[in-house]
């Protein structure tokens, strides 16, 4: 969910990219808007000797999509074996229960509220289906929910909301909050530096080969955002619309509801601090 950018053009539903890596690929949902960027990327993952799949984010309750997500998988050679979900945004996580009925899968989460299965996940587990790893990230702050999933085979991670290809995601107050978020980023960033990922596989727009580069320009775009924020309260503004419109005066009008989310969490975080 973007805060800061509208891409142009609507994609047919169904939409199958090339490998992004060995073992992923995405099938890209029709939901294509300003906060959603090009739609939702669908992420199937797999060992390519192995007969069996993770799908990552289902994505909104859309059978056209459901239908070619399946049959994406299937044209691959692989059966869905597990669904797992970044978040419990709409557009991550509608189609999820339908999914789980398409394939005779359980959905794992963070959240149980989203969970169809005993299983839930949580920091430090590790999930492996057909010899492929994958280990759960909690990167709370787009929402409290928020998970990434890290792929060291291919040194790459699944971000969903977290980091996008494009442009900056919500921190989506109250849910959201922007000490966790900055939280989250030093924890991608350290897996950049010390698990070497490079590759981010984003729940919304273009594979990002930076990853490095891509979480330092989101913490020094956010630092940027909370000093025009700080600036803006001392003075005076001091409701979240007010401060929208003095700090996102360039941002197109149709983001200024999201970016007033991000505003509250970065007021709620001066606040907190004792910076205003």
């Amino acid at each position: 969910m973007s805060d800061a950018a509208a891409l142009p053009g609507q994609p047919r539903g169904g939409v199958l990219s090339g490998p992004a890596t060995s073992r992923a690929f995405n099938v890209l949902a029709p939901n294509a808007s300003a906060m959603t960027l090009d739609g939702t990327n669908t992420w199937i993952v797999a060992e390519p000797d192995s007969d069996l799949a993770v799908v990552i984010d289902p994505g909104p309750l859309d059978e056209t999509h459901l239908q070619a997500v399946v049959a994406a998988a299937e044209g691959a050679g692989k059966r869905v074996a597990l669904t797992l979900l970044t978040h419990g945004h709409p557009d991550h996580a509608e189609g999820a229960a339908r999914f789980a009925e398409l394939t005779r899968t359980h959905v794992r989460a963070l959240d149980p509220a989203l969970r169809l299965g005993d299983e839930g996940l949580g920091a430090g587990d590790v999930i492996t289906t057909g010899g492929l790893e994958l280990r759960v990230v909690p990167t709370p702050g787009h929402t409290a929910d928020s998970l990434c999933f890290h792929l060291p085979a291919d040194r790459a991670v699944l971000t969903g909301d977290t980091v996008l290809g494009r442009g900056t995601t919500v921190v989506a107050h109250p849910d959201g909050r922007l000490g966790d978020y900055l939280d989250s980023l030093r924890r991608l960033r350290s897996l950049t530096v010390d698990d070497g990922v490079h590759t981010v596989l984003p729940g919304h727009g273009p594979v990002l080969e930076d990853a490095q580069g891509a979480v330092d320009f989101y913490l020094a775009h956010r630092a940027n955002r909370l000093a025009q924020v700080e600036t803006a309260a001392e003075k005076g503004f001091t409701t979240a619309s007010e401060v929208v419109a003095q700090v996102y005066a360039d941002v197109d009008r149709s983001l200024w509801p999201a970016a007033e989310l991000s505003v509250r969490a970065q007021l709620e975080y001066l606040r907190e601090h004792g910076l205003i």
